[in-house]
């Protein structure tokens, strides 16, 4: 089985079109393991799937996206879906990090960093990553690093979406150092 293709086939599931494959998500992301595996098997692709499978892929994955808890899977972060998924408030390291694209620092620096089509704008533990992800939009990324910590003690929320990955709702333009 192909773990990375059944990876992109979860998340895309949870995070963005769980009415496509008729699940409902609960407010914490949440939805029956066996709904999806029955949702993934209605698929031709995923029809000999199982509950090890997922196991399996969520082992494998080089970043943890996922978790299986008593029952239940969700997607840690990355969410389109027009329901928020509530997270709970985390005290950040002193810096995070995000990586963007060339033309959008003039809009960051006038509006901050906002989420766009997500539902947390997404922050990066180190500056190697935040490059990788500013690559899919620019060749040559602009890094933005995130005074979180003073941010953070200054009432803005952030919360924790895995060891490398942490989300905020926003954060303003005063808290963003460019480089």
């Amino acid at each position: 089985m192909n773990y990375r293709e059944l990876s992109k086939e979860v998340s895309y599931a949870l995070r963005h079109a769980p009415s496509e494959y008729g699940l409902v998500l609960d407010e914490n992301g949440w939805v029956d393991v066996q709904e999806l595996l029955k949702a993934l098997k209605e698929n031709n692709k995923w029809a000999s799937i199982e509950l090890n499978d997922l196991l399996s892929m969520i082992q494998a994955a080089d970043k943890k996206r996922h978790e299986l808890v008593g029952g239940k899977i969700r997607a840690l972060y990355g969410h389109t879906i027009p329901s928020p998924i509530k997270k709970e408030i985390a005290e950040p390291p002193e810096h995070l990090y995000h990586g963007t694209a060339r033309r959008f620092v003039e809009s960051i620096k006038e509006k901050g960093l906002l989420p766009q089509e997500r539902q947390y704008v997404h922050l990066s533990v180190d500056e190697n990553t935040a490059y990788e992800v500013g690559k899919r939009r620019d060749e040559k990324p602009v890094i933005l690093r995130i005074k979180a910590k003073l941010a953070f003690m200054n009432g803005i929320s952030f919360y924790k979406g895995n060891a490398d990955v942490w989300l905020s709702d926003s954060i303003n333009s005063e808290y963003i150092e460019f480089h």
